[in-house]
């Protein structure tokens, strides 16, 4: 059976590590064509993750995330060639404008089972009413062209069914993104004093770090904002925030209005150390996350939308204490335990408040830890992940018996 799975692009994220598991791991039983398309400007690029996997991708050159109709006709027409090329049996695509271009060829194509998987959505905190309210009924359209809509926790199926009403519940399945988390358990000790030593972090000093891009949605602001607060409490705390994106720049500049001692370095090994009396520092992307995480003591999420957050799965799995917005599917990537420390979006206030309760009570990290590591390893392995869409796919696959 083959599958012709499409992405938006190859940008670091968990949709990248999603479509390379399900191809690397669905084989031999089914064999998969991966296709992206094109990053944004800012964005880092994620193609050594697949690569390193053996999987060698195939690029559909006319197709971006903005909405360019001539360039979006020649994607679509890509994709159609694609499958003429492949004859899928199941064309799968992951988030809106693979899910758009995919679908729309797969349909016209006649493929037997269309699938795709909702990361996040953006139904809320991206656009504005009007536009939003344009891309949910291109949603809806596509959903009636979808044989299964896959959702990635329960509150994001709850979101697109009730809230939404994307399509019918019955049509859509909960499959948990899946991560190969063995590596975030390795020489953690070592890598921490390496990543500490490398930014002057002294070791009673806790080091609170946000991992993403820089854009709206993510609301950086609001990271900033309570972080003051932990320094004008005058805790032993240091910002650090890794990414690129559009709105790094505005980022900084928001960081010394509200008086931060700030520095600006691209992290790799043997760069020489920054002066220690930094407040925040921003670092560009670092594509070893599992270098960086053991040498936090805390990982931030302050988004306004997510779908399941990479970043705190793998902080967790790296045995780092989190705190977040409470939003999308956030409340179903963290262990249970960490539900306190998931604040209202906006809530400045609330969520200074969360962090400085983990900066000074160093036993709750602790415990905490602890709990989100066995949490994230019983939830989001890669291999529940192929097992989860290997059953969804022979169920779409499987001829109905008749009475």
């Amino acid at each position: 059976m083959r599958i012709l799975r499409i992405l938006n692009r190859l940008n670091i994220g968990g949709p990248t590590y999603n479509a390379a598991y399900l191809t690397k791991h669905l084989a031999p039983e089914f064999e998969t064509m991966l296709a992206a398309g094109n990053l944004d400007d800012g964005e880092a690029e994620s193609e050594y993750i697949v690569t390193g996997m053996g999987i060698a991708p195939r690029y559909i050159k006319n197709m971006h995330r903005a909405i360019r109709p001539w360039k979006d006709w020649l994607g679509y027409r890509e994709i159609k060639a694609l499958i003429r090329e492949f004859k899928p049996d199941v064309v799968h695509t992951h988030s809106s404008k693979a899910g758009a271009l995919g679908r729309l060829a797969a349909a016209n194509m006649g493929v037997r089972a269309i699938v795709h998987t909702f990361h996040g959505h953006p139904f809320h905190s991206y656009f504005g009413p009007l536009k939003t309210r344009f891309f949910l009924e291109v949603e809806r359209f596509l959903a009636k062209r979808s044989h299964a809509i896959v959702a990635i926790s329960p509150t994001q199926k709850k979101e697109l069914a009730e809230v939404y009403r994307l399509c019918p519940d019955e049509k859509i399945v909960v499959v948990p993104n899946g991560f190969d988390l063995c590596r975030f358990t390795l020489e953690r000790e070592k890598r921490r004093v390496q990543f500490r030593r490398a930014l002057s972090l002294a070791e009673d000093e806790v080091a609170i770090g946000i991992i993403g891009r820089f854009a709206p949605v993510k609301n950086h602001s609001l990271f900033l904002e309570a972080f003051s607060h932990i320094k004008n409490a005058g805790l032993k705390a240091k910002a650090i925030l890794i990414g690129g994106g559009p709105e790094k720049d505005a980022a900084i500049s928001r960081a010394k209005q509200l008086g931060l001692n700030v520095v600006s370095v691209d992290y790799e090994p043997g760069f020489p150390p920054p002066p220690a009396d930094y407040d925040a520092i921003f670092l560009h992307w670092v594509k070893k996350v599992e270098n960086v995480l053991p040498g936090l003591d805390i990982v931030a999420l302050t988004s306004l939308n997510e779908g399941t957050p990479a970043t705190l799965i793998e902080a967790q799995a790296s045995g780092v204490a989190v705190v977040s917005t409470r939003v999308g599917g956030v409340e179903d990537a963290v262990a249970p335990g960490f539900h306190p420390f998931l604040t209202p979006s906006g809530d400045a206030a609330a969520f200074a408040q969360s962090l400085s309760t983990l900066v000074l009570h160093p036993e709750i990290r602790h415990r905490l830890s602890q709990e989100g590591e066995k949490f994230v390893h019983a939830t989001f392995s890669y291999e529940r992940l192929v097992r989860d869409m290997a059953a969804l796919y022979r169920r779409l696959l499987t001829p109905p018996v008749r009475a």
